[in-house]
């Protein structure tokens, strides 16, 4: 009866030992071009129920701040956990031609630091499902293949060194002919990552759950309307159906019980376009490729039942793309010792609302051959800073300056600089300081 008592005692605490050293998978869902009001608990707007539910479920933030305004960039800070710039990727990409006047690079370096091989060394598997957009398609044939940033299995659209065939009959965001349609992706995309943890059940997870809906051409179904692919219905019948998957892919983690040991993070890359009346951006000034808040200020949701606050709202801790590499690798406890212009803010997601440290710069503009929208009121100046619960905005020859005080005035319209000229000061340096230090590169 001693030996038994023993051996029970023994069993129970090398469960406990078990449950808490367990990696937990994560899922990060990165949005096409959504904003801000897209989400109805964010907005009221839209009915987005299934995205609601993890609202409910897990804690939203109200202070997310995408890399940048647009595709490239912006996917490319929360990979590498940098400034894009400093990879040289600043708008996005496309042919070679466009890049070059961009003044970037044709893709995102290999040998830039990766999110997923940080997690691939730490003993996970490691997926990317959707778009890519960091290099590849159209004339640019050199592209590395996506394996190179640390990924074990992938499936993505055109815009890819690796494109899908089931996804890519043509050159081209869609077609007709394509075997996965255009209506379909986002449910391929969610079968893709569910097959994924099957597959490897037992091993952590790290997976890129990026769909390219609710970007356009909105294409709802086979009876869709060609000149209705940017029209609001369209738009809002796409947004309905994204939205059944994504909660159809929580529906699938609780079923298979993978919900007590995975993450689940919602996001989008930047604002939306288009931006029907401001309501997309829940009011706020500017959309995509613009740096007042409508253009990167995104929804964000971590859902994790068991590890972070359910049906909290956190409208204090500010988070930015590149604190999601630090901050993902202490939840899921691996030693992260990288580059980050970011911060760990893993105790901001699990619950403890928290102010940051670190300012956040963003630059979008950097000639104007190829950054020519959006037209005014829209468009922003080409530099800004957020410090606290100040926003300043201003040209990179020192113009144009605009200060707000984001948290009493977040739709940016009122320009406080003329009285707050020490400020101005201060943090006019501290982007010219940021600024030189990305043009160095």
């Amino acid at each position: 009866m001693k030996s038994f008592t023993t051996l029970l005692a023994f069993l129970c605490i090398h469960f406990i030992v078990s449950a808490q050293t367990t990696k937990p998978n994560i899922i990060f869902i990165l949005t096409d071009d959504m904003g801000y009001g897209d989400i109805s608990c964010f907005n009221g707007l839209y009915p987005t129920p299934g995205v609601d539910r993890m609202a409910a479920e897990g804690t939203k933030f109200t202070n997310y701040y995408s890399a940048a305004p647009v595709c490239s960039p912006s996917r490319a800070g929360f990979l590498t956990s940098m400034a894009p710039a400093k990879w040289k990727i600043n708008n996005y990409l496309s042919d070679k031609k466009h890049n070059a006047t961009c003044e970037q690079n044709d893709f995102l370096d290999p040998a830039a630091p990766s999110i997923a091989k940080v997690f691939k060394a730490a003993g996970y598997k490691t997926g990317h499902f959707g778009k890519w957009h960091m290099g590849g398609g159209r004339d640019v044939k050199n592209a590395p293949s996506i394996a190179e940033y640390g990924f074990d299995e992938w499936n993505s659209t055109w815009e890819s060194p690796d494109p899908d065939p089931l996804l890519t009959s043509t050159n081209w965001i869609w077609a007709d002919t394509d075997s996965v349609k255009r209506w379909n992706r986002t449910a391929y995309f969610v079968d893709k990552t569910l097959e994924f943890l099957r597959k490897n059940k037992g091993t952590p997870c790290f997976i890129n759950l990026w769909p390219d809906d609710v970007h356009t051409p909105w294409v709802p179904g086979d009876d869709y309307i060609r000149s209705e692919n940017e029209s609001e219905k369209s738009f809002k019948e796409v947004l309905k159906d994204y939205d059944v998957q994504i909660n159809r892919l929580l529906d699938s983690l609780k079923t298979t019980g993978l919900d007590k040991n995975t993450i689940v993070v919602f996001t989008s890359d930047n604002g939306p376009a288009p931006n029907f009346r401001q309501d997309r951006s829940a009011g706020m000034r500017g959309a995509k490729v613009s740096l007042y808040e409508g253009g990167i200020r995104m929804p964000f949701i971590i859902w994790a039942p068991g590890r972070v606050p359910a049906g909290k709202t956190d409208s204090v801790s500010v988070l930015s793309a590149t604190d999601l590499t630090p901050s993902f690798a202490n939840m899921a406890g691996i030693s992260y010792n990288g580059k980050s212009d970011g911060e760990d803010r893993s105790a901001a997601l699990q619950g403890e609302t928290s102010s940051r440290k670190k300012p956040i710069f963003w630059e979008y503009g950097r000639n104007d051959i190829s950054f020519r929208y959006p037209k005014k009121p829209n468009r922003s100046p080409t530099l800004a800073v957020r410090d606290g619960k100040w926003k300043l905005l201003m040209d990179r020859d020192g113009s144009s300056i605009e200060l707000y005080d984001i948290v009493t005035d977040k739709n940016e319209t009122s320009n406080v600089a003329a009285a707050q000229k020490k400020l101005v000061k201060k943090l006019t340096a501290k982007i010219n300081k940021w600024y030189a230090s990305i043009r160095s590169l």
